[in-house]
């Protein structure tokens, strides 16, 4: 016999007297089972809630019939549900020339560790080709050169629409996008820091730290909005160094926390664990 089919229910909204009673009678009469449950409500009174189920294993969800159930329980109370299968999301890579990234996601796609299928990566240099190749997924180079910032993001973004990607991936992409394609992709771009925002902002982050003499480095993956490095932050790590550490020796060391915030930051949303509140991510 096969497993149940497993779904994730998200809800939020205003809070109120019996959400958690009125979402769960729902589910119940629908002969759902509720594997996890997490709930959140913010000092401004918003509450979060991440509901993993299963359904019957011979029996089919009904998904418009449940939300529709949902909302008829909890009438004009402003509440948002959204409804999610458990299954790997669709998404596209792009870098520049740094590998560390892009080879630690590689190896966690290849291992299955990632809840995710990387359908392409997108490059303006074709420097990590030789190392995508080996991983038979197809990388496209698309070169900055010779056009201007609208131009390449327009080159970019036919190559996008052959994948339909559900997020992309900055694994070190080192080019500023403009708004016009960040508005594209509200919420689905998700960008590696190198620095713990919000100090640190802009390039040359190591160096920066190292002339301020910092105890400790860090790396910040957030999503991508139209303030540089100032989307909301999913995740953040730190490791200490110091005096006798020069700024490559923490350039160094700050990659190998690039790498594990990264993948940390894309676990948690993509499986659907983050909810955006304004410029905050609120992680259940």
């Amino acid at each position: 016999m096969s497993d149940p089919a497993k779904h994730i229910l998200l809800t939020e909204g205003p809070d109120r007297t019996g959400l958690i009673y009125y979402v769960m009678g729902v589910l119940f009469r629908h002969g759902l089972n509720v594997i996890h449950n997490n709930e959140y409500v913010s000092p401004a009174g918003h509450f979060f809630m991440r509901t993993e189920f299963s359904a019957p294993v011979d029996g089919t969800l009904g998904a418009d019939t449940l939300l529709g159930e949902l909302h008829t329980a909890l009438p004009d109370s402003g509440i948002v549900f959204r409804l999610s299968p458990q299954r790997k999301k669709r998404i596209v890579v792009m870098v520049t020339k740094e590998h560390h990234c892009l080879g630690d996601l590689l190896i966690r796609h290849a291992f299955d560790e990632l809840n995710a299928d990387i359908l392409a990566v997108v490059s303006n240099y074709d420097t990590l080709q030789p190392l995508v190749s080996k991983f038979g997924i197809p990388f496209h180079h698309i070169s900055h050169e010779g056009r201007n910032r609208d131009e390449h993001e327009a080159a970019i973004q036919q190559t996008l629409v052959q994948y339909m990607p559900e997020y992309i991936v900055l694994a070190k992409y080192m080019r500023v996008l403009t708004p016009h394609f960040v508005n594209q992709y509200p919420n689905r771009i998700i960008n590696i820091h190198h620095s713990f925002l919000p100090a640190f902002v802009g390039a040359n982050p190591y160096r920066q730290a190292f002339e301020r003499g910092v105890k400790i480095i860090g790396a910040t993956a957030h999503f991508v909005n139209n303030d540089l490095d100032e989307g909301p932050i999913i995740a953040q790590n730190v490791k200490e160094v110091n005096h006798r550490q020069s700024a490559t020796d923490m350039a160094t060391e700050g990659r190998d926390v690039e790498k594990i915030v990264l993948s940390q930051a894309l676990k948690l949303v993509f499986t659907d664990r983050v909810f955006i509140a304004g410029n905050r991510a609120v992680v259940l």
